[in-house]
């Protein structure tokens, strides 16, 4: 009888679901991070392009079940010249963060970014057609911005700066 009770038990708990893995890669896992976490809400990006400055709306909020940070980028000139939807989350199995941008610029210049965390940065890394495309994302504490520098790489391997942007909090 005891026995039969241990089997029993045994096999209730196999057919229990599993607790999830917060921490983990995977369905039930979530992207918890504590840079981040900052970029959620409404920001106004100003971007200093090739002489020129343009402006952006931008929203970022928690997406698939919390395993991305969605950021949608829009220009705010009538009608827009440039929109974004970048998608950001962290692979723990790699260590490293990830982000999918796609564009207006259409699916040949859609990409996934790889980056690692330095202090308050992460430099992603984009694999383009014409060669691979820096974006380093800074967290400003002290004054509650977010800082983006981008930069392209040219035949010679020098970094250029394409574009630099600034992202303050709506209020």
């Amino acid at each position: 009888m005891v026995r039969w009770i241990a089997a029993a038990a045994l096999i209730a708990a196999a057919c229990l679901p599993a607790a999830a893995d917060t921490r983990g890669d995977g369905r039930g896992g979530r992207f918890e991070d504590d840079l981040f976490v900052h970029l959620e809400g409404r920001w106004d990006l100003t971007r200093r392009i090739g002489g020129r400055e343009a402006h952006n709306a931008v929203e970022a909020r928690w997406a698939l079940q919390h395993q991305f940070l969605h950021v949608h980028m829009k220009d705010k000139a009538e009608p827009p010249r440039y929109e974004a939807e970048v998608y950001i989350g962290y692979s723990h199995a790699a260590d490293e963060y990830v982000a999918h941008w796609i564009d207006n610029f259409g699916g040949r210049y859609s990409a996934m970014g790889r980056g690692k965390r330095q202090g308050n940065s992460v430099e992603f890394r984009f694999e383009y057609p014409d060669g691979p495309f820096f974006n380093t994302f800074t967290w400003e504490p002290k004054d509650g911005t977010w800082h983006c520098h981008l930069e392209s790489v040219g035949k010679d391997g020098r970094r250029t700066t394409f574009a630099r942007d600034r992202l303050v909090r709506q209020h």
